[in-house]
Parts: structure tokens; C-alpha cells; sequence
């Protein structure tokens, strides 16, 4: 069996265990607060990580682009949710090819969005479950009331071809109540219509912990939980012995005591920081932190016991693994030094 000592730097590793661990650990608090988990599939973009997920207990998966959704189709995954404004005929006409091979939903924010899909999907026999995404304090997507969510609401359930699906928001970080209020102001206001509202799905892994079964949220889309990062560790989600994805680096210069430099630079570990101080750390290198980035050079900052060496081997853990995974082509399972498979990131590059 291969070992990591066996991989060109730098290259992901996925610790097995720990992945299936948080995919674990999730699913038991979904189930405890009665959630319907559907994990989003951007931070692995693996088909082996997706059955997994389902095997577990999840409903279904969560793709942002219909190429990554073809491609989980592919796959044998059955039901995919595409939380995304579809736009263009090239677009459309993919959407309902795959409507004809999955259980499939997708989101509107605008009668922009939704006439597009209206005139696409005609088939009453068939009906394409369109959720109205609304802004809770994000600033992104979304319909900015709940009046405004019950009139576009009320214009999907005259379209023949489609049916009301429900509400769906990815709320701001540490805005979980705002979010709460938000929706169950619009539930409410659609109840007052005459719309029935099953299904309120919402995403966003550091608060879905924060999640309980008096909550009016019906349906979760973490992504990041099944590897983590410094981010979610920063956020109290799990200690960095809960990360499972790694980035294998090797020491290529120390021109000082204080500095050494990594062949990983901004193409393997990104510059997106998600706000925290630097890019990333070394587990077991005590006081270790990649503090700069160029495109091929990660700047590791020394200090208190921790000692590195020219030729060295290190694993780094970065700050937003969903990103780092879109940076190469193939990720690396491991068992501690042991290499369990090579994967390529399937669904890596599909647009759409």
C-alpha cells in the first residue's frame, strides 16, 4: 500500500476517519432535532463523499451549479437541490434534462428568474418544486420580505409546470435567530395566503449546531462539516484533531530561524482567509503559522519551540478547505501515513 511519503507536494489528504466521523456526528444531530440534512456538496465535490453522506441519513445533496449536479446525477445520486438563480436557455434546457433523471428543486428570488423556469417546465404531470430564497441578514440573494417571498410564491403555484417547494436562506454567520424570525415571520405570512409551507431549508455549517426542534427550519445544508478548517475551529465547531483535510507541503528554504518557506502557496491553500489572521498551521509544529502567500511560496512564521527542516515534510491545515479542494485535481484518503485511494475531484471545473 502506498504511503503520503510516496505523494508529490503539495497534495491533499482526506483523513478517512475523521471525515466519517463528522459526517457522523452531524447526521445524530440532525436526527436528535428532527432536520433533514442535505449536505452541500461543494466542499468535497466527490461522488464517494456524497453516498456516503446519504448512506448516513441525509435526503439528498446540494449542488450550486448544474454541472456539478450532472456529474453527482451521474453518479447514481438521486435527489439534488440547486439553491441558485438558473438563468439563460443553454442553462434551462440542461436544468430540465436533469429533471428528467433526479428528484430535483431549485430556488427563484425574482419573476425574472421564475418566468425563465415557467416557460421551461410545462409539464403539470411533472411539476419542478421552486423554493423562494430569501435574504436574512446575508446581504447576497433573496427576496428582502416576507410580503415580497408570499407574492413570488404565489406565482409559482399558478405555473403549471411548477409547484411551490417552500423557503430556503443561507442566513449571515452568528445570525441563526435573525434567520429564525425572518422565516417564521414568512411562514406565517404565507399560512395567512393559503399557501402551505413544508419545507424551510437553511445552510451554514458553524450554525447548524446551534439548531433545535422547536426551530421552524425543516431541512440543513452544511458543507464544510464533513472536513473542517481553522474557520470552523475558530468558530467552536471542533478542535483542529477534528480537521480531516490536509494539505502535504514540503520545506524548500528557511532562510532565517524565524521563516521557512512551503511549496504551497495561494494555488494550493488560497488567500481567502474568511477574516482570520493568517492562511493556516501546522499541526504538531508548535507556534507554526503560514503567514504569506505568493502563487507558489507559503511563508511559515516560527516561533517558541516549534523547528523545521529543509526537505521537510509537513501536513497544513487551511483556513477554508472548500476552496482548497477546488484548487486541485485529485485529493489523497488516508489512514494516518497510509494512502487508502486517490480521487479525482469530479465535480471540480463544472460550471454552469
Amino acid at each position: 500500500m502506498p504511503t503520503v511519503h510516496d505523494l508529490d507536494t503539495p497534495s491533499v489528504l482526506i483523513d478517512a476517519a475523521r471525515a466519517e466521523a463528522n459526517i457522523a456526528r452531524a447526521q445524530a444531530h440532525a436526527d436528535k432535532n428532527g432536520l433533514k440534512l442535505r449536505p452541500h456538496i461543494k466542499t468535497h465535490k466527490l461522488p464517494y463523499w456524497a453516498k456516503k453522506q446519504v448512506a448516513a441519513g441525509a435526503v439528498g445533496i446540494t449542488c450550486q451549479k448544474i454541472g456539478e449536479a450532472e456529474v453527482m446525477a451521474d453518479a447514481g445520486l438521486a435527489d439534488i437541490f440547486l439553491p441558485y438563480n438558473i438563468l439563460g436557455r443553454a442553462k434551462l434546457e440542461r436544468l430540465l434534462a436533469l429533471h428528467g433523471r433526479v428528484t430535483l428543486s431549485v430556488t427563484a428570488d425574482s419573476m425574472e428568474t421564475l418566468e425563465g423556469l415557467a416557460t421551461t417546465f410545462t409539464d403539470a404531470g411533472h411539476r419542478l418544486p421552486v423554493l423562494v430564497e430569501c435574504d436574512t441578514g446575508m446581504g447576497r440573494c433573496g427576496v428582502q420580505s416576507a410580503d415580497e417571498a408570499v407574492a413570488l410564491a404565489r406565482q409559482i403555484d399558478r405555473a403549471g409546470g411548477l409547484a411551490f417547494g417552500g423557503l430556503m436562506t443561507y442566513p449571515a454567520a452568528g445570525k441563526a435567530a435573525e434567520a429564525e424570525a425572518w422565516l417564521a415571520d414568512a411562514k406565517q405570512a404565507l399560512a395567512a395566503s393559503g399557501l402551505a409551507c413544508e419545507r424551510i431549508s437553511s445552510g451554514g455549517t458553524p450554525d447548524m449546531w446551534r439548531s433545535s426542534d422547536t426551530s421552524v427550519v425543516t431541512e440543513y445544508r452544511p458543507g464544510t462539516y464533513i472536513y473542517l478548517d481553522r474557520y470552523q475551529v475558530a468558530k467552536g465547531v471542533g478542535t483542529l484533531d477534528d480537521c480531516a483535510l490536509t494539505v502535504l507541503s514540503t520545506v524548500v528554504s528557511h532562510p532565517t530561524a524565524t521563516r521557512a518557506i512551503l511549496d504551497a502557496g495561494s494555488k494550493a491553500l488560497s488567500s481567502d482567509t474568511l477574516g482570520l489572521a493568517d492562511f493556516g498551521e501546522l499541526p504538531g509544529v508548535p507556534g507554526a503559522r503560514v503567514t504569506g502567500l505568493s502563487e507558489e511560496h507559503g511563508t511559515v512564521t516560527l516561533s517558541g519551540d516549534g523547528k523545521l527542516r529543509i526537505g521537510e515534510r509537513v501536513r497544513v491545515v487551511p483556513d477554508h478547505c472548500c476552496v482548497v479542494t477546488n484548487l486541485f485535481n485529485e485529493v489523497n484518503l488516508v489512514d494516518g501515513d497510509k494512502v487508502l485511494e486517490t480521487l479525482p475531484v469530479a465535480a471540480r471545473g463544472r460550471m454552469g
